[in-house]
């Protein structure tokens, strides 16, 4: 359960953290709410692109029932990039990119494993789509043992068309997957790469795969063949770094 020390709630001091720059990670907005001042929001929120949610009343009481006026709002704790605006300077510095796509992964202390597991071994950056990804919450940044104040986050509207991007740009794009033929030691990551990993429950999403230049697994051995999503994510990492650290 969110809680209300972790937000902001009325019409005018939501008004004021978005005019002062904050990043709203998430919002919440009454069905039915009018007047000058939820014009006035609502118009801030589609020039900066904020996602919110219209949800009944009670949504926002399980929160707050102190004088919200219908509007609540959580500040992000960390500032999200744009991949886009990234990747050219990786290039420019002269280093092989190493992008880690996250396709629905919600659990926001998987999430932060990642983050810590990525900023060991070098990975520049993690994109997420808006919708459907882990928000950055205190215990997002707690297990990652403060990473996510440094590791890039790139929150895109599209990670399919991020993807296409980064592949456009010269990146390979390598999914993990449990079935499939290809171990990751068979696999060359040595060169500008994005890793995609998918949710626990879903996985990747049929149409990143399709993209992909590689579909790998990781082997196992016993009787449970699937690895929670940021053990995954370790172990494909550590296989960049070793490859990378010492190429044939």
């Amino acid at each position: 359960m969110q809680k209300e020390s972790d937000c902001i709630f009325g019409l005018r001091p939501v008004i004021e953290a978005v005019k002062a720059g904050k990043q709203i990670d998430r919002l919440l907005i009454k069905q039915g709410l009018q007047g000058a001042l939820y014009h006035e929001l609502m118009t801030l929120v589609r020039t900066h692109g904020i996602v919110y949610q219209i949800v009944p009343v009670e949504r926002i009481e399980l929160v707050t029932r102190k004088n919200h006026q219908g509007v609540l709002a959580w500040l992000s704790l960390i500032e999200y990039q744009h991949i886009s605006n990234l990747l050219p300077g990786l290039f420019e510095s002269g280093e092989d990119p190493l992008i880690m796509a996250l396709d629905g992964v919600s659990d926001v202390r998987n999430f932060g494993a990642i983050a810590r597991t990525a900023v060991c071994f070098g990975v520049h950056a993690v994109v997420i789509p808006e919708k459907g990804s882990a928000r950055i919450t205190a215990d997002a940044v707690k297990t990652s043992a403060g990473a996510l104040h440094t590791l890039p986050v790139c929150r895109e509207k599209s990670i399919t068309k991020s993807v296409e991007y980064l592949k456009a740009s010269g990146l390979r794009v390598i999914c993990a997957a449990e079935r499939s033929g290809k171990t990751i030691s068979e696999t060359d990551m040595t060169g500008p790469l994005t890793l995609i990993l998918g949710s626990e429950d879903k996985g990747i999403s049929r149409e990143l795969i399709n993209m992909a230049d590689d579909v790998i697994r990781i082997p196992t051995k016993g009787s449970i063949s699937s690895l929670n999503v940021s053990v995954a994510a370790g172990v494909l990492i550590y296989e960049v770094f070793r490859q990378r650290s010492d190429p044939k």
